[in-house]
């Protein structure tokens, strides 16, 4: 449960900042002319989220056709559900781990404040704030979901947006500030302006489902006998049989980490332990037509994107747009990523095998059993191959020229490009 847990944290920071990462190399546009700011930018703004929810939902009583505010409706809720699961956490001591090692895996850890009063954590307990996000995430989609105008705008000054951490909002942070000390933004870009449209709606939707397959993913699986043993590395008071874990053991000084020999014991015990039974079958069919969706989302932001003719401060330009970030989208980048699509759909589809990292006489792995009949997850027999004995078969093959190609299209950096385009 832990390594999705941290991939899920990852993965929603990259969702929030991932919006301005590579804004240090972009110049200042002028903005649009003298249109009013949205609704929803002063609550981003001012950090009050639950009143912006609020407000926008008796506007769109007042005014049901009003996809702006419907847009602005969906990204609140979107940050809502992250913010939301990074407050839960705190409350358990999410950003006062017991020992050092475990900063390294949190995520938001160097922006939570301390929580010396962090509420005991059961694994019925995590579950349900995991839950709880999930139900979050698909909230924000449905929302999504309703934005029809092809013309909908919703322009948001990113770096001002306001981030309350943990339960007191006297630590929020604005999100300008975050990407600067993590170097992430230049410190001249406090007024990055993003103008996001229709296709940007397809593109937050294929996040959400990415965001989705992660948390159905975990929640298929028991890690219970994990959490027990080795949570303690993340939470200082978690329910365990196991109760000297509970014990704080170096949460500061000076000596080296790895001079513990009981943080290598935790370590190679959490790695052990990463062999999850399978607690829920059903959630990873749910997780597998999430992946699909967002191939399904992506496809549909490149053909709204294509279509555009302005080019009014956009996130995802067209080969004829310039886009905020100044990075040059070409045609056959777009043609390339079409084919990266294809190849994504057909895997997912069984049609294509994942070439096995073994001579297994030809035999690929086909990934979507791997799904619709599940069985434990255990990390180190997948590497070592015998995990993937029941979904071997004779078929297709992914070949590597295809991801070569991606890889020469995209000037070596395909993951980063994947990240932005989604």
């Amino acid at each position: 449960m832990k390594p999705l847990g941290r991939i899920c944290l990852l993965l929603s920071l990259l969702l929030i900042v991932g919006l301005c990462t590579a804004a240090n190399s972009a110049p200042r546009q002028a903005p649009p002319a003298a249109a009013p700011p949205p609704l929803v930018s002063s609550y981003l703004e001012s950090g009050d989220y639950e009143a912006g929810h609020k407000a926008l939902q008796a506007s769109l009583q007042k005014e049901p056709n009003n996809d702006q505010h419907r847009f602005g409706l969906g990204v609140l809720q979107t940050i809502q559900a992250i913010h939301g699961l990074m407050n839960r956490l705190h409350q358990h001591g999410l950003g006062t781990p017991t020992h050092r090692i475990a900063r390294d895996f949190i995520v938001f850890e160097p922006f939570l404040p301390p929580n010396p009063d962090a509420k005991r954590l059961s694994y019925a307990g995590l579950r349900q704030i995991l839950q709880q996000w999930v139900d979050d995430l698909a909230k924000a989609e449905a929302t999504l979901a309703g934005v029809k105008d092809p013309q909908v705008k919703l322009p948001l000054r990113m770096s001002r947006i306001l981030l309350p951490l943990g339960q007191d909002k006297a630590n929020s942070i604005p999100l300008g500030k975050m990407l600067q000390e993590m170097r992430l933004l230049d410190r001249e870009m406090d007024d990055f302006l993003i103008v996001f449209d229709q296709g940007d709606v397809s593109w937050l939707r294929g996040y959400l489902h990415l965001l989705l397959f992660f948390g159905e993913a975990a929640l298929a699986h028991d890690g219970q006998d994990l959490f027990e043993r080795t949570g303690h590395l993340f939470f200082p008071n978690i329910e365990t049989p196991h109760a000297f874990l509970n014990k704080p053991r170096h949460a500061e000084g000076p000596q080296p980490v790895w001079s513990d020999w009981t943080v290598i014991a935790d370590v190679i015990s959490f790695i052990h332990l990463l062999h999850l039974p399978l607690k829920e079958p059903m959630r990873m069919r749910a997780a597998l037509a999430h992946l699909e969706q967002c191939m399904a989302m992506s496809r549909e932001m490149w053909k709204r994107v294509l279509a555009e003719t302005d080019d009014d401060h956009e996130w995802i330009p067209n080969p004829k747009q310039t886009g905020v970030l100044q990075v040059k989208i070409t045609q056959e980048m777009v043609d390339s990523w079409g084919l990266f699509l294809a190849e994504m759909e057909g895997i997912l589809a069984g049609k294509k095998l994942i070439p096995f990292w073994r001579d297994a006489g030809g035999m690929g792995v086909n990934l979507r059993k791997v799904f619709t009949e599940p069985r434990t997850f255990d990390l180190v027999l997948w590497i070592q191959g015998t995990a993937a004995t029941p979904y071997l078969e004779k078929g297709p093959l992914s070949t590597p020229e295809t991801w070569a190609q991606l890889q020469r299209v995209f000037q070596g950096n395909f993951i980063g490009f994947a990240f932005w385009f989604n």
